[in-house]
């Protein structure tokens, strides 16, 4: 199963079932779709899936309950399955390769404080962009115009700056930006899809998380091009924090 969209309950548009054919030839078996993703159906398919057989299960967004981390939608989900793979995620920042680096981009310092101050302890390079970059300049008192700048976050900030020295990583900012008239929203993150295509063909385990950041790589068209494409949206992220997820908790306890 996967998130998909943000729908209202049941949306066909947001429906996983036009994901059964490609899914089929790409795993090379015939992929069974039920047509929710808990109760007593998917239940009964799931104990009929034969051994090598793949079952489909339908968008986990047509609950409200899944992006309010309730514990017990959580237990329902978790019920079907014996093992949840998180490899990728898990084992890439337990046990990463070195050079281990990140990129974190968005508008605000503020909503990626835990994002930021988790990976400090665990990469050896931390690249940022975006919009929070403005933040981090007028810290460290470079004149930023009429850039969105959260003032109220520049000790943090600067604080951010120097936990990075002190722990041996090299926090990284643009050292140029490009003055226009008007903001193309996706040129940062299409010059970065391409570069991180360019790696992974050299043998670079690149892993894309987050919502934004998966449609951007998605809208260049090099989606698979990236070793990993995390589905998991914004709960990616939080994984990263070392935030304890419902589903995963779920999944452990069972």
């Amino acid at each position: 199963t996967s998130p998909c969209g943000r729908p209202k309950g049941v949306t066909p548009k947001y429906s996983l079932k036009p994901l059964v054919p490609r899914l089929s030839e790409l795993l090379g078996v015939d992929v069974v779709m039920a047509n929710d993703c808990i109760g007593e159906e998917v239940e009964k398919l799931a104990t009929a899936l034969p051994d090598g057989g793949v079952l489909l299960l339908e968008n986990v967004r047509f609950y409200k309950e899944e992006e309010k981390n309730d514990p017990e939608f959580a237990k329902k989900l978790a019920s079907v399955a014996d093992l949840y793979e998180l490899d990728y995620l898990v084992g890439a920042v337990a046990n990463p390769k070195t050079p281990f680096a990140a990129i974190v981009g968005g508008s605000k310092v503020s909503t990626k404080i835990g994002v930021i101050e988790s990976l400090l302890s665990k990469v050896d390079i931390l690249i940022l962009g975006g919009g929070m970059i403005y933040t981090f300049y007028k810290a460290q008192g470079h004149a930023v115009g009429k850039s969105l700048v959260e003032e109220d976050k520049l000790e943090l900030a600067n604080s951010l700056i120097e936990k990075a020295k002190s722990k041996g990583v090299s926090l990284l900012l643009p050292t140029d930006i490009v003055v226009a008239d008007n903001f193309a929203a996706d040129a940062e993150s299409k010059a970065i899809a391409k570069k991180l295509a360019d790696i992974t063909a050299k043998g670079v385990t690149t892993i894309i998380g987050g919502g934004d950041s998966v449609a951007a790589v998605e809208k260049a068209g090099l989606a698979s091009k990236m070793s990993h494409i995390s589905t998991g949206g914004g709960a990616s992220l939080e994984l990263l924090e070392g935030k304890t997820l419902p589903g995963v908790l779920s999944l452990d306890n069972a």
